[in-house]
């Protein structure tokens, strides 16, 4: 049909009105991003304008084809039918555009029917049902992590004013479209169904009153199209634009190297204590958050009651920032320079504080580091550097630090380890191995590093003596560096503690120098991150292996046989083996499989909990909370996380980290008592079932 088109503004007289709002409409919508940028300039520098190419896959990958979104089905349907359905419909009104005001005649014959008709018909119906999904989901079903939960701030009307203007927006086009065809049908309306629909059953009212409805309608339609936008800096809805940007601008750096180094002979402050001590992509991510509540029900410490939610941190400091940003950027703030006192007090502008007052020491000190947050959160906010930020200030400025935690610093000053009171050697776990020092051991392929827990912790050194042994059977030379051996510096620099982490790193790296490793193979994933990533910021360049890594490396190579059905239970049963991810080895380090490999290869079943892999639920002791005590009203992390895993119905919990085994036991015992399934690392399992040929230990 090449004749095939429609008017574009039929019976529409005074279109140059619509032109004259348009200017006032564009004016009020700069205003507000050009308010939105000069909060975001009160940040420090960051570079994230390198490798383009790569951060335009971010964008295309999770803002383009919503990756995140659509790891949960309903939420994640519903908002890909809202984001495409403004996409197209937009690039409907583009063509429109052109061909009306450029004079370039494309809104004709076959496009028109198949684009402007029957596309844009079908995903207008997809997107006022995916509107009236998420106002259900919103304000009837009333999904939890949706819901408003700040004590004392208001909850932020903008979310509900702008779905029902979009629906509004929506609805008032396919009203216009039905009006049009019942007062002027075509042989070819059928190819817009809904409009089609909407015409037959408008078909009875006389031609003047279709004019007159739709003439008002139009006007109205255009009101509420050009308000919607000018409202949109001023609201949540920003995000449409703020989120696609934090995505671009994400991190391509190591997912262990959260911090940067402080220089701490020019830092005029250690951590931050100020909204001008984040950088410009931290104030960036304050106003791309939409409020969508993932990163709280990821969250351990919010599920087990703590005073911690993700999301509520996230408003928290946006709300700081507008309430407070624009006073700041009149007083000259910025590039990360906050105006001294008298500057302030001039002005009459009293800043609270923004940790201890905004943000409580106890919300800060309730994260584990685990990243969940960060793996969730579907325009890339960086949540967990903000608090070690925040932690730093706490530790170095203010030493506002749990006594716990006290304790766990002094010990790492005086004893380079977090364990107070341990009577244990670095080598005792050892005896009657015949494992070997570097110091003495002369050539050698891996160097072990064995780390404080697998040290100093009796069932942590259960671990490191299986490792060795699986070593010594598979013939690899290796060696330990034992007394040379400190801590990782990972305890320190979770803390906030960050001069003395980097006194610890700089001091291994010396060491680790010297004897010029050719892989460094750990047990304890925090190690394997610390050592193999954050030491590189200090000029330590290390080939650093997770055990179970080396391990499949080594069966696959045949130097370790493993003999499928070996594995037995107490009761003399094949095990049903549920594996937990390490956070640090999994969101951290990328690695999910290796693990599962050894666990598939010994021939026993594998059970996977409800949330494994990248959605792991955390065990409860990372971000340095092995050593604190932890209170709340809910039950605690690992007894969640044990929960999850007896609830798969194994009789074994496998995981392949030190502090992991620590907090699954002492979950398993408290949720399942004694009768529990064991807690084994995956090197345990794998030693019951390798071909042994080496001599055994004394």
């Amino acid at each position: 049909m090449p004749e095939a088109t429609r008017p574009i503004y039929w019976h529409i007289t005074g279109v140059w009105v619509m032109y004259a709002l348009l200017v006032p409409t564009l004016a009020v919508f700069a205003y507000g991003l050009k308010r939105r940028y000069r909060l975001w300039r009160l940040g420090g520098a960051e570079a994230r304008l390198d490798r383009i190419p790569e951060r335009l896959r971010l964008v295309w990958t999770y803002v383009l084809g919503h990756r995140r979104l659509l790891r949960e089905a309903v939420a994640g349907w519903m908002h890909a039918a809202l984001f495409w359905s403004m996409v197209l419909l937009f690039l409907g009104t583009v063509v429109v555009m052109i061909h009306q005001d450029l004079r370039l005649p494309i809104m004709n014959g076959w496009f028109y029917l198949v684009f402007q008709s029957l596309v844009l018909d079908v995903v207008g119906a997809f997107g006022v049902a995916a509107f009236a999904v998420a106002l259900i989901r919103r304000y009837v079903v009333r999904v939890r992590r949706l819901q408003h939960n700040r004590e004392g701030v208001p909850p932020d009307r903008s979310d509900g004013i702008s779905l029902v203007a979009l629906l509004l927006i929506f609805l008032q086009g396919f009203a216009l479209e039905g009006i049009r065809i019942a007062a002027n049908p075509q042989p070819w309306d059928g190819w817009s169904p809904v409009g089609y629909a909407l015409g037959l059953a408008l078909r009875g009212l006389g031609e003047p009153a279709l004019i007159g409805a739709y003439q008002f309608t139009w006007w109205f339609h255009l009101v509420t199209v050009f308000a919607w936008i000018a409202y949109l800096p001023y609201s949540k809805m920003l995000h449409v634009f703020t989120g696609a940007l934090n995505v671009f601008f994400s991190d391509l750096g190591p997912r262990a190297a959260l911090l940067q180094p402080i220089d701490f002979e020019k830092a005029e402050r250690l951590g931050a204590s100020a909204i001008t001590d984040f950088s410009w992509k931290d104030l960036l991510d304050l106003d791309a958050c939409t409020n969508c509540g993932r990163c709280q029900e990821a969250c351990p410490a919010y599920n087990s009651g703590q005073p911690l939610s993700p999301k509520n941190l996230i408003l928290d400091l946006r709300d700081y920032l507008h309430r407070y940003g624009p006073a700041l950027v009149l007083a000259g703030a910025g590039g990360g320079r906050l105006p001294d006192p008298e500057t302030l007090a001039a002005r009459g502008l009293e800043l609270p504080a923004l940790v201890g007052e905004t943000i409580r020491d106890e919300t800060l000190w309730a994260c584990t580091t685990c990243r969940a947050c960060m793996e969730e959160c579907p325009v890339h906010i960086e949540h967990v550097p903000k608090i070690l930020e925040m932690r730093r200030h706490l530790t170095m400025e203010e030493a506002r630090v749990p006594e716990t935690l006290q304790d766990a610093l002094r010990s790492l000053e005086d004893r380079f380890h977090p364990y107070k009171g341990t009577s244990a050697s670095r080598t005792d776990w050892c005896e009657g191995l015949d494992v070997p020092v570097a110091a003495e051991a002369g050539e050698f392929d891996v160097l072990y590093w064995v780390g404080c827990a697998a040290a100093f912790d009796p069932r942590g050194q259960k671990i490191a003596r299986a490792f060795a042994r699986l070593l010594q059977i598979a013939g690899v030379k290796f060696a330990i560096l034992g007394n040379e051996e400190s801590c990782s510096g990972d305890p320190a620099r979770r803390m906030g503690n960050e001069f003395l982490f980097e006194q610890i790193a700089r001091a291994n790296i010396e060491v680790l120098n010297r004897y010029r490793p050719k892989v460094i193979v750990t047990t304890c994933p925090h190690c394997l991150n610390t050592i193999g990533t954050e030491y590189r910021q200090f000029g330590g360049e290390f080939t650093v292996k997770h055990h179970t890594q080396f391990l499949q490396e080594l069966v696959d190579s045949g130097r370790l046989r493993v003999k499928p059905g070996r594995l037995r239970t107490e009761r003399g049963g094949a095990p049903l083996v549920t594996y937990h991810d390490p956070c640090y080895l999994g969101r951290y380090a990328g690695e999910y499989e290796a693990p599962r490999a050894l666990i598939h290869g010994t021939g026993v079943g594998l059970a996977e909990m409800a949330r494994s892999r990248s959605k792991s639920f955390c065990c409860g002791a990372g971000g340095a909370h092995a050593w604190m005590e932890e209170s709340g009203p809910g039950p605690r992390v690992n007894q969640i996380r044990a929960r999850e895993a007896v609830e798969t119905g194994a009789n074994v919990i496998a995981t392949a980290c030190p502090f992991c085994m620590q907090m699954m036991e002492d979950g398993v015992k408290t949720t399942a008592g004694e009768d529990g399934p064991a807690v084994r690392d995956v090197a345990e399992l794998l030693l019951e079932a390798v071909e042994s040929t080496a001599p055994s230990p004394r």
